[in-house]
């Protein structure tokens, strides 16, 4: 079994994959932090509740956009598993030629989504990541990074609006019931979710119009299911995204990659 894990700025996510199947997924809040001890504390109790065995995971590799969490994690995995965990980043092979200015700049996860995508589409692609950050993330025909666009984050957008409007509570984030908000909870609601959907469609429109090929456009993150509803651009959503392209990378990263290129997933339990 293969364990993958995504540190981002809001969430750790873990998939245990079985060959190519997702067979779990977990999910904490980042806490920088947290030492390697608590961070194998954490993990003992997740793979408790879960019923997952360390002895049976063959393989692990992770991806950390908060640098100071990266070695936690890795020294709590060396300290249960059998086997030393690979870290994205330089001198890993991800099949993927990375057209950045400075490629050491782009954040893993952004070249692991890549990468996933590419996998999917056999062609020229869009990712486009509901996290803290909203991100673009552009990959060619060829399958190269090219680059990409950074916007705030939906729930980043709503706390600095919340700290700098005295009147303004915080709401739920959710649907409204129209466009037009007849009280503030709706205005809020509608400027979020449309909003923010018309903030995806215009940034997608104009990279089209500049990239030599049209892409088409995936959707991960947290909000992509709900943002995706209100966007004329998202064509797919895929909340499984990283944990696929990082087991795409152990793969190419050992002597024999696995030979299924495309993820078959079982439901999996909870996360």
């Amino acid at each position: 079994m293969l364990l993958v894990v995504d540190i981002g700025n809001t969430n750790i996510v873990f998939g245990v994959y079985a060959e190519a199947t997702l067979e779990h997924t977990l999910r904490v809040s980042t806490v920088a932090t947290r030492t390697a001890d608590e961070v194998t504390v954490l993990l003992q109790e997740l793979a408790e509740v879960r019923g997952i065995r360390f002895a049976d995971i063959r393989g692990a590799i992770l991806s950390c956009v908060v640098p100071q969490a990266t070695e936690s994690m890795t020294e709590a995995l060396r300290s249960l598993l059998p086997v030393e965990p690979l870290v994205v980043g330089p001198g890993l092979k991800t099949g993927m030629p990375i057209l950045y200015d400075s490629p050491r700049d782009v954040g893993a996860d952004r070249i692991v989504n890549a990468v996933a995508a590419f996998d999917r589409i056999k062609g020229a692609v869009i990712v486009v990541d509901f996290g803290t950050a909203t991100t673009f993330d552009c990959i060619s025909q060829r399958g190269e990074y090219l680059g990409g666009v950074i916007a705030p984050g939906l729930l980043v957008s709503l706390d600095g609006l919340l700290e700098r409007a005295a009147k303004l509570v915080r709401v739920e984030v959710a649907e409204p019931p129209r466009v037009l908000g007849r009280n503030t909870t709706h205005a809020l609601q509608s400027g979020m979710i449309h909003g923010h959907a018309s903030l995806v469609d215009g940034v997608v429109h104009r990279l089209n119009a500049e990239l030599e090929t049209p892409s088409a456009v995936l959707a991960t993150g947290g909000l992509a299911t709900l943002i995706a509803k209100h966007s004329t651009t998202i064509q797919a959503v895929d909340p499984h995204l990283t944990l696929d392209g990082l087991r795409l990378i152990y793969g190419r990263n050992q002597t024999k990659a696995p030979s299924s290129p495309t993820a078959s997933r079982r439901v999996p339990r909870g996360g």
